[in-house]
């Protein structure tokens, strides 16, 4: 575990110390989120004509909130705890498997099984951080 834990720690001062690198949590963001939230988080990805529902902007999340980012909630979302309402359609996929997978294949063979899930968890913080970072 505390090979990961310097790994992830190696992995976000590299991303800080570098200002044209791209953040974790923004390619997360880009990878999952982009082809229907668009790559501003305003709804506008180019999914969007595919899907019957409407796409949220994830920028006004705060201002929804009565101005304060709701960190649980969007956590909740993406790791597939939140289950009612829009999330738990298939509308939208819930990335919480897709993480857990993501993080059982980085177990095999380098990771033990709590490394996994520490990665999986950072994965998770690095995209709700980056989607605070898109409020307006």
């Amino acid at each position: 575990m505390r090979y990961l834990l310097f790994a992830l720690a190696a992995l976000a001062a590299t991303a800080a110390t570098s200002g044209l690198a791209q953040s974790v949590g923004e390619r997360e963001y880009m990878n999952s989120c982009a082809a229907c939230h668009g790559p501003g988080g305003t709804g506008d990805g180019p999914m969007v004509g595919y899907l019957t529902g409407s796409i949220p902007d994830l920028t006004q999340l705060s201002a929804a909130n009565g101005g304060v980012f709701p960190v649980t909630k969007v956590y909740a979302t993406i790791d597939g705890t939140m289950a009612a309402g829009p999330h738990g359609t298939s509308e939208m996929p819930v990335w919480g498997n897709r993480y857990q997978l993501m993080g059982e294949k980085a177990a095999n063979p380098d990771f033990a099984a709590d490394e996994a899930e520490v990665f999986v968890k950072f994965r998770i913080l690095a995209l709700t951080e980056f989607l605070a970072g898109l409020q307006e």
